[in-house]
């Protein structure tokens, strides 16, 4: 009954959903239920790794019964440009799910949603620290992980004598150049093994036909950001 109260089957099938590693929107899908709703209902009752059906619902009873509090805390206020924070959270808790199903762990994705999802697209460690609620070192992890990915790139402040982590229109751009020449030394390795072990054995045959089906899709790479960069005259 989508506009209504989540059901304890419904809690049933997100609990259920999680567990097989489906997206908010592929649950909020199966529910007929807004994605927002989803995220909030996970976000509220302890997260996508902690969430139980259960104990989500029992949690959800315990405040209706309480009721309204005498004196609600006033909604946050909107930023500078008008925007809802609470429109922005939901938003980077959907952005961070989808970077979790392209193979990021969670940490690492958060980052980088956070990053995207900031105007300046800039943000210190102590900035991210602050605003993602984790400790230091698992944010040094995580933008470890991102940089070798080519994902952000690390700028110094000299004015604040720190490293800012910096996203911009091109990361996508050398991500794909870099999973390109990832494929063609894949592509090197097949052949080579396909001639230690002999092109006629079948071994040797299966590592020639990886080989080749490699090459292929790192020149397709290639030839596509090519295009994309023809296209959008935008990059250096």
């Amino acid at each position: 009954m989508p506009g209504g109260r989540l059901t304890h089957d419904e809690r049933r099938i997100i609990a259920q959903g999680l567990a097989d590693g489906l997206t908010y929107t592929e649950i909020a899908r199966r529910l007929q239920r807004p994605v927002s709703t989803v995220t909030r209902e996970v976000t509220r009752n302890g997260g996508a790794r902690d969430y139980q059906a259960d104990r989500a619902h029992n949690a959800t009873a315990g405040r209706a019964r309480r009721g309204k509090p005498a004196r609600p805390r006033p909604a946050p206020a909107a930023d500078e440009h008008g925007r809802d924070p609470e429109t922005i959270r939901v938003l980077a808790e959907r952005f961070t799910a989808m970077l979790v199903d392209t193979g990021l762990t969670r940490t690492p994705a958060r980052v980088l949603a956070c990053l995207y999802i900031t105007d300046s697209g800039s943000l210190t460690a102590a900035e991210l620290v602050q605003r993602l609620q984790v400790s230091p070192a698992s944010i040094s992890k995580a933008v470890g992980q991102l940089e070798e990915q080519h994902l952000i790139r690390r700028e110094r402040d000299p004015r604040r004598r720190r490293d800012r982590y910096v996203i911009d229109g091109d990361i996508w751009h050398q991500s794909w150049l870099a999973n390109a020449r990832k494929n063609a030394r894949l592509a090197d390795f097949a052949h080579d093994g396909a001639d230690a072990l002999g092109p006629a054995t079948p071994a040797g045959a299966r590592l020639e036909r990886t080989g080749r089906l490699l090459r292929q899709i790192s020149e397709d790479m290639v030839r596509a950001a090519e295009r994309w960069h023809a296209a959008s005259g935008d990059l250096p």
